[in-house]
């Protein structure tokens, strides 16, 4: 029996088409796998990341700078709309509770240095941790002095600006220090 070489062209047609289905099935999870970094989050790449990074940096100054000088209008375009701050204490402030905190001068900082910073990229958010050393006072004039650990999460916002959308920071206490 001959086939027309209409139907051989078909059938070939089909054979490579179902080869290239068969490879694909195999060979895409694999790949797919290999694409995505350990913790499944999409990788920044390395130039975005450096760029990105110093950019957080001169946010953490700034921010540093503000608190320093008791400057909430330097502060309030650092922060979300969303803010939330967990303070030593455990409460909870939004934005512009803590805008209102600035201007009142509940904390006066003396000095506010930073020490052991690491950077962490997920995509559009950032985790910077902090070891700070802390000299100051309450507004009642109680010394807050010590060290404190503290997180700012960063997100991107619709104009791909950096800002802080959570700050939450603890009392590092030394070794025989009572609460």
């Amino acid at each position: 029996m001959r086939i027309s070489a209409h139907t051989a062209k078909c059938r070939n047609r089909r054979f490579s088409l179902a080869l290239l289905c068969v490879a694909m099935t195999l060979l895409l999870p694999a790949y797919a796998k290999q694409a995505q970094p350990p913790n499944g989050q999409p990788q920044m790449p390395r130039g975005q990341k450096h760029e990105s990074r110093h950019e957080i940096e001169r946010l953490e100054e700034a921010w540093r700078n503000a608190l320093l000088q008791g400057n909430a209008t330097a502060l309030e375009p650092l922060l979300a709309d969303d803010f939330m701050a967990i303070t030593p204490s455990g409460t909870l402030q939004t934005k512009d509770q803590m805008l209102a905190n600035v201007r009142a001068g509940k904390v006066h900082l003396t000095a506010l240095d930073f020490s052991d910073r690491k950077f962490r990229f997920y995509g559009s958010t950032a985790l910077v941790t902090v070891l700070a050393a802390i000299s100051g006072a309450n507004s009642e004039g109680n010394p807050i002095d010590g060290n404190y650990r503290y997180t700012h999460v960063y997100t991107r916002d619709a104009k791909g600006k950096w800002r802080i959308v959570n700050f939450e920071a603890s009392r590092v206490r030394e070794s025989g220090e009572r609460k």
